[in-house]
């Protein structure tokens, strides 16, 4: 049985991470036109490429927002005599309608700055997917 390394592990993760993988889960990318990066050489294309791909990773690594699920209002008989309880029900919510819609975004503008970069035939955009293909 063979032992996988921490360098072969980062080097593996380094390759499917450039291989440039267009899977946006359920969230369909907003439409951005490439024209927005027209004045961008390859180079800037690149690091722009680069950053997008940084702020996607930081949003789909976001964790959904506590949020209150009920309120409780009453009256507890204890050691102490009776007195006046109140009570939150604290739960973790499963709205993430924000962060798709910034994940939404953020897919548009690297699939933009993709076709930008087939434009100008920037050498990184080789092998680089969009949505839908």
């Amino acid at each position: 049985m063979k032992t996988f390394t921490t360098a072969t592990l980062l080097a593996t993760v380094g390759v499917f991470a450039l291989s440039g993988c267009a899977s946006t889960g359920n969230v369909t990318p907003q439409y951005v036109p490439p024209s927005t990066y027209q004045n961008y050489d390859c180079q800037a294309l690149s690091q722009e490429y680069n950053r997008v791909n940084r702020y996607v990773e930081a949003a789909r690594n976001e964790q959904s927002t506590f949020a209150a699920s009920g309120v409780g209002v009453g009256i507890s008989a204890g050691r102490w005599g009776i007195s006046p309880n109140i009570s939150l029900g604290v739960g973790k919510s499963d709205n993430t309608k924000a962060r798709d819609a910034k994940l939404s975004r953020l897919y548009g503008e690297r699939d933009a700055i993709v076709q930008s970069a087939r434009i100008q035939r920037c050498s990184f955009a080789n092998g680089i997917k969009i949505y839908g293909e």
